[in-house]
């Protein structure tokens, strides 16, 4: 009998647990009505949705008026930065990591073309704090966007030092926590927020926003009724992503100690294999995410032969245009782009999984270096 599909590629999408999946079916049933209109039905929706925004808002150290749900995490980035950034009226410059995911990037260069400047990151992924001081210091900067955590080495940003820098200078701080929010605590210092319920847990195709009510934005776009989610937003999503966090929650500390020792078991058996160098921070990092990069080897072969073994595993960039594009996360911290291998765990991963990936994985790299040489 084939082995049992073993997945280990979950740094952005995590499998949906049955309660997930129960409150999506209920939001279905109960929330398929327009939130916006004055019905019976419409009112039960409107209620779904702002329980939904109460329990998001609770995890995050926040009252529910703060949060708002987007049709889309693409969309919370750019609204954010964007409305941000027209508030702050003849700054022009925003500064950023050099590790940022790419829609921040992207939005950011979007908003402020030719006007971004780039924090440089250290070998295991910390921003440099005296570049983010001189950045912030600039009569010019509209912003500064920090990442909490990376979302391909699960480095943990010093956010507490990164606020202090940024309060003393008066610029609003964007943090990007779509890679820790249901793994970790939630930071505590930030003007506006955004998460992505599908890392932890949630069906994709609704984003989190999370603003200070100090912090000032004005719409750079069309006029709608819901400026964060123009057109509907699904109730059905909202609903699921709460409940997918709460359940999340409940076992937090528990669930980021059981993976934060697979993943102490995963570096020590990877870095027995040859030509392997682990990458980010080994202590200041996500509990479930885990990166390592090998000398003179390709990840696409890598990754096809381990699916083809049963073992799903992520490379290249997490967030890049295509699938194996070369990773400006690990080319900013000096880190091998190509051949790596990016694990993300789910609390369906047990000690016997992770046996078996370490089992596999050097007949895995010898036979692609023998095919690479060959």
């Amino acid at each position: 009998m084939p082995a049992q599909r073993l997945f280990l590629d979950a740094g952005g999408r995590l499998p949906i647990s049955p309660r997930t999946a129960d409150a999506l079916r209920a939001g279905l049933a109960d929330g398929w009505a327009d939130p916006r209109r004055l019905t019976t039905e419409s009112r039960r929706a409107r209620a779904l949705v702002d329980g939904a925004r109460g329990a998001i808002a609770e995890v995050l150290g926040v009252h529910h008026d703060n949060v708002h749900l987007t049709s889309s995490v693409p969309l919370g980035f750019e609204r954010v930065i964007g409305g941000i950034y027209a508030a702050r009226r003849g700054r022009t410059r925003i500064g950023v990591s050099a590790i940022e995911r790419d829609l921040v990037l992207e939005a950011a260069s979007f908003v402020s073309s030719g006007a971004v400047d780039t924090f440089e990151v250290d070998a295991e992924g910390h921003v440099d704090l005296d570049a983010v001081r001189a950045g912030a210091s600039h009569p010019d900067t509209a912003l500064v966007a920090v990442q909490h955590a990376n979302h391909e080495i699960g480095t943990l940003q010093r956010l507490d030092e990164v606020a202090e820098i940024t309060t003393t200078a008066a610029v609003p701080l964007v943090v990007d926590a779509t890679a820790s929010i249901g793994h970790v605590s939630a930071p505590e210092h930030w003007d506006a927020l955004i998460a992505d319920p599908a890392d932890w847990g949630a069906p994709a195709g609704i984003g989190v926003v999370a603003l200070r009510p100090r912090t000032r934005w004005l719409p750079h776009w069309p006029e709608s009724s819901d400026p964060w989610a123009p057109g509907a937003l699904s109730v059905p999503l909202a609903l699921a992503a709460a409940v997918a966090l709460q359940e999340r929650m409940e076992n937090l500390e528990a669930e980021a100690r059981r993976q934060h020792d697979l993943v102490d078991r995963l570096r020590a058996g990877m870095a027995r294999t040859v030509g392997v160098h682990l990458v980010g921070d080994a202590v200041e990092r996500l509990p479930h995410l885990v990166t390592a990069a090998f000398l003179y080897l390709d990840g696409e072969p890598l990754v096809s032969r381990l699916d083809r073994e049963g073992i799903a595993v992520g490379s290249g960039s997490a967030c890049g245009k295509a699938a194996f594009e070369p990773s400006h996360v690990l080319a900013a911290m000096g880190a091998l782009t190509h051949g790596n291998l990016r694990i993300g765990l789910h609390p369906g991963v047990t000690d016997q999984d992770v046996d078996r990936f370490l089992a596999v994985l050097p007949r895995v790299v010898e036979h692609v270096r023998d095919s690479m040489s060959a």
